[in-house]
């Protein structure tokens, strides 16, 4: 029987040997801590993909959208965006759902909202993050199956903390 030491020794050269070999395995992909691989940014037939995954066929027609985004922002982290859509909310027109896309995110849908009548109106109120400069989509989908959209191109800076001298 082995004695508590010798038990601590052996499971400390086991996870030491665990956490070596994933510092190793690390170092050769290139991916770990202090180390990542570059942000993938979706392209503008990748927003137009999903847009039809979520649309279909239907056409899509412009207004009735109104996006609330600043033009010019300094840090993409916490962008706040705000969707309202010109309807009722009633039993017989309402908003069925409103989702967000961008450009140049890793994912191009960053949000979907589902309302219903009860709601009491088409706005909803979120943060978003921005990889970076670029032009954010919202479309909502009517109770009557129609589809309208609204867009803003937003530019995104650095900080100036940020910037190399």
């Amino acid at each position: 029987m082995s004695s508590r030491r010798e038990f601590l020794l052996a499971a400390g050269g086991t996870a030491a040997s665990v956490v070596f070999s994933r510092n190793v395995a690390a170092q050769a992909t290139g991916i770990g801590p202090g180390k990542s691989s570059p942000p993938t940014q979706a392209s503008a037939a990748a927003r137009l993909e999903a847009i039809h995954k979520v649309v279909g066929t239907a056409p899509v027609s412009k207004g009735k959208v109104t996006l609330d985004l600043p033009a010019l922002i300094e840090n993409g982290n916490g962008v706040p965006l705000t969707v309202s859509v010109d309807s009722p909310m009633t039993e017989a027109g309402y908003v069925k759902a409103i989702h967000v896309f961008t450009e140049k995110n890793p994912l191009p849908n960053v949000v979907s909202f589902h309302l219903g009548p009860r709601a009491g109106r088409a706005r909803v109120a979120t943060r978003v993050r921005l990889a970076d400069s670029q032009t954010v989509v919202a479309i909502c989908e009517l109770s009557d199956g129609s589809f309208w959209s609204g867009s803003v191109a937003v530019v995104v800076t650095l900080a100036a903390c940020l910037e190399e001298i």
